[in-house]
């Protein structure tokens, strides 16, 4: 599938594939990084996500980076945003940029966080290594549950790119919560369909843990992802020209 980058014309579009590929993701992703080393970020672990006070700065690079989104609070001269798991422990594990504190425990460590994460929603390292695997390919990764899937996929920005793919999340291993899902032809068709209703393919991410066992994020290493797309078949596409067959 092509990009279909957005503009009300077709200047507009070829605008917005210029300005992304003068300022690619990796870019922006790495002044990210500087910043929030540079200040010392600190977020505070919370139910199923992580605040993090950010100053101006920090919200332009959040915001083109697409990691979490500004809160709102009664406080003027702070602002707040809120980052998923994935892409906390992604800043925190994989960039080592962010540090993450829960309540009066202080500033948590690797293992820690992993641990505490986890008691949360035990299907984490799952969905962590699957986030992960797409961030590290430059890939923007959105919350997908507006679609009935767990990621959506983006080229660049999405003010910029219309989504490509909408992820789901499948093991390799016997694991009953995650492998219940397309496991039966009208779980794939429903899927698909309305996928294709918004031009955006299903990738489907299985996670192989390869026997290694989840209770370090040092595991991960030993993790693999397989990536498998799912599209409709449409006869139409299929045909020769002028054939009336």
């Amino acid at each position: 599938m092509l990009p279909r980058w957005k503009g009300k014309d077709i200047k507009a579009k070829k605008d917005a594939e210029a300005e992304a590929l003068q300022e690619p993701m990796s870019k922006i992703v790495s002044q990210l990084q500087s910043s929030l080393l540079q200040s010392e970020a600190c977020g505070f672990l919370s139910d199923n996500n992580v605040q993090l006070a950010v100053g101006a700065e920090q919200i332009d690079l959040l915001d083109k980076a697409c990691f979490g989104q500004p809160v709102r609070t009664v406080e003027k001269d702070v602002v707040w945003f809120q980052l998923s798991l994935e892409e906390a422990f992604y800043l925190c594990y994989y960039l080592k940029c962010l540090k993450i504190k829960d309540g009066g425990s202080g500033i948590q460590s690797d293992e820690e966080l992993w641990t505490k994460i986890k008691s949360k929603n035990k299907m984490f390292p799952y969905f962590y290594t699957a986030y992960s695997h797409l961030r590290m390919k430059n890939w923007v990764v959105r919350p997908g549950a507006l679609y009935g899937v767990d990621f959506v996929v983006y080229r660049h920005h999405p003010s910029r790119v219309h989504s490509e793919y909408g992820a789901l999340v499948l093991s390799h291993d016997d694991d009953k919560d995650l492998n219940r899902r397309l496991n039966v032809w009208s779980d794939v068709h429903c899927t698909t369909r309305l996928l294709g209703g918004v031009a955006k393919i299903l990738l489907v991410l299985y996670i192989n843990r390869n026997g290694n066992k989840d209770d370090s994020p040092i595991c991960l290493a030993n993790y693999t992802v397989q990536e498998r797309t799912i599209t409709r078949w449409i006869p139409e596409q299929s045909r020769e020209k002028g054939s009336s067959c």
